[in-house]
């Protein structure tokens, strides 16, 4: 995309000026152990996604509404106009110091639990928690709920997953145990970032994380991105919300394809788009233009 497009390159050189770094360099070259860092990993990917946002915005399309997946939620703030990007990759840099530095490596985990309904879920942490951390983490979809908590914890539900019907658990390769209260020393950490970063009021709606609530004020958005930090993911509630307010085309910008497998698995009447690249770029302009013919 920064090859063929001024405005992607224009969005990375303006990551890398408030950054102090070439982020753009981390993305294009490497190494990738380094880009694997979870306070590289996060501006990396709010960069890249703006960097496309940037794109499919000159070719003019503008959402409806915004919504975005735990960091991704600040990629959605910048592009209902409340975050600026130059802000917004500073303080994902310190989010993701924070978070890696708030669970010592080894002493938290992550799991995805697959074919198992988010109430038997909760009910497995509390089961398997035994005076312990341990918490649903991300309502990804209706088969897909990931947990978090300590690792001890974790190594428990998973093992304990099949009684009770799951099809599979299995631990993910993270780097700290996200959206639990493991993460309480990087939420107060990331308060004083958040509050004084400048927020302006949406240019459009977004769903938050925490609530599956629509918001429209910059106060509101701060909020959530503070609460989001030990909050669940509620993105199943998310999607569902952004549907009965009528969305029925969800483009996701950025790296990978992950959430738009997610929305197909919470609305398979939906359709869904992605740019990452030039090619998937021209895929979802031709699909709009058809849809719009």
């Amino acid at each position: 995309m920064a090859e063929s497009f001024a405005e992607a390159r224009s969005a990375f050189a303006q990551a890398d000026a408030s950054l102090g770094f070439a982020i753009s360099s981390l993305c294009f070259e490497g190494p990738e152990e380094r880009l694997r860092l979870t306070e590289l990993t996060q501006p990396a990917i709010l960069a890249t996604s703006i960097a496309c946002l940037r794109v499919l915005q000159r070719k003019g399309i503008a959402p409806a509404w915004v919504a975005g997946h735990s960091l991704g939620e600040y990629s959605a703030l910048v592009a209902a106009e409340s975050l600026r990007l130059e802000e917004a990759v500073r303080v994902v840099h310190q989010r993701g110091k924070y978070m890696q530095e708030a669970v010592p490596v080894g002493q938290g985990a992550m799991a995805a639990i697959l074919g198992l309904p988010a109430t038997e879920v909760v009910a497995l942490c509390r089961d398997q928690a035994r005076d312990a951390v341990l918490a649903a983490a991300n309502f990804n979809s209706p088969e897909q709920t990931v947990i978090a908590g300590e690792a001890e914890a974790v190594a428990r539900a998973v093992a304990a997953a099949p009684a009770r019907g799951a099809k599979r658990a299995l631990l993910l390769p993270v780097s700290a145990p996200f959206h639990c209260e493991l993460m309480a020393p990087a939420r107060d950490r990331l308060l004083p970032d958040l509050q004084a970063a400048s927020f302006e009021d949406l240019t459009c709606p977004l769903v938050t994380n925490v609530d599956a609530q629509s918001i429209a004020r910059g106060d509101d958005a701060r909020s959530g991105l503070i609460r989001q930090v030990t909050a669940p993911v509620r993105w199943e509630a998310s999607i569902r919300e952004m549907s009965r307010r009528g969305a029925r085309t969800f483009i996701e910008v950025g790296p990978g394809r992950v959430l738009s497998g997610l929305v197909r698995r919470i609305l398979p009447d939906a359709r869904t788009l992605h740019v990452e690249d030039p090619d998937s770029l021209d895929k979802t302009l031709a699909a709009l233009q058809q849809e719009a013919g």
